[in-house]
């Protein structure tokens, strides 16, 4: 059973999300929350394996939330609803160490798909997400990090699991794609991030999409 917590301050919207992720398909709802803050307040204690987290919320929002609860419990993966037209808040998410972004219609089948992902230690950037994210990418980081984050310091096969990532495997899955073990995967994806300039996978994928090594809609753009 895959741990989730649901942050929104809609009950309406708990309530829905609580439907869809059920025992039935492997979830189990540990907890609620209207606010950023009662999650930052109860969560790292129930240590849920994925939050689900909304941005706009009274007394604490959904950035500064994801932020504080990652700072509280590393292990906590954090997976942010959005609507389509919130393009201000993607990078500031991400920036936040959010794993990815699933839109609040997506399908009961996307929703139920990206929570494994990011359950798994993958990223997911919902197909009508990831060109604004790139986006910004371009806009804010890439100018100031292009020198010193150079692709052709990867070898073949870190390309290979940097590829693999970007495609939305999990590290369990990369190993078995390429024969290696999964402490060999770790290792790689440690020094993927080293050498991209990347704190994270989320943060890593975005890299692979901006430089080509996989393009966006070539996939279901999870990561």
């Amino acid at each position: 059973m895959i741990r989730v917590a649901l942050v929104d301050d809609q009950a309406m919207v708990r309530s829905g999300l609580a439907r869809i992720l059920s025992p039935e398909d492997g979830f189990e709802v540990v907890a609620e929350c209207a606010d950023g803050r009662q999650a930052v307040q109860e969560l790292p204690a129930l240590e849920p394996e994925v939050v689900l987290m909304d941005i706009r919320m009274p007394l604490l929002d959904g950035i500064a939330a994801t932020a504080q609860l990652r700072a509280a419990a590393a292990t906590i993966a954090v997976l942010v609803l959005t609507t389509f037209g919130e393009d201000e808040v993607l990078w500031g998410a991400l920036e936040a160490g959010a794993a990815g972004f699933v839109l609040k219609d997506s399908s009961a089948e996307d929703l139920i798909a990206a929570v494994r992902a990011v359950a798994g230690g993958a990223a997911w950037f919902d197909p009508a997400v990831a060109p604004r994210i790139l986006e910004h990418y371009r806009l804010r980081v890439a100018p100031a990090g292009r020198q010193a984050a150079r692709l052709e310091l990867l070898t073949e096969r870190e390309r290979d699991v940097l590829r693999l990532m970007a495609r939305g495997a999990t590290n369990g899955e990369i190993a078995a794609t390429l024969y290696i073990a999964e402490a060999t995967v770790k290792t790689h994806v440690g020094s993927i991030f080293g050498k991209l300039g990347v704190r994270d996978r989320a943060a890593a994928i975005v890299f692979a999409y901006d430089h080509g090594v996989v393009r966006p809609g070539a996939t279901h753009t999870s990561g």
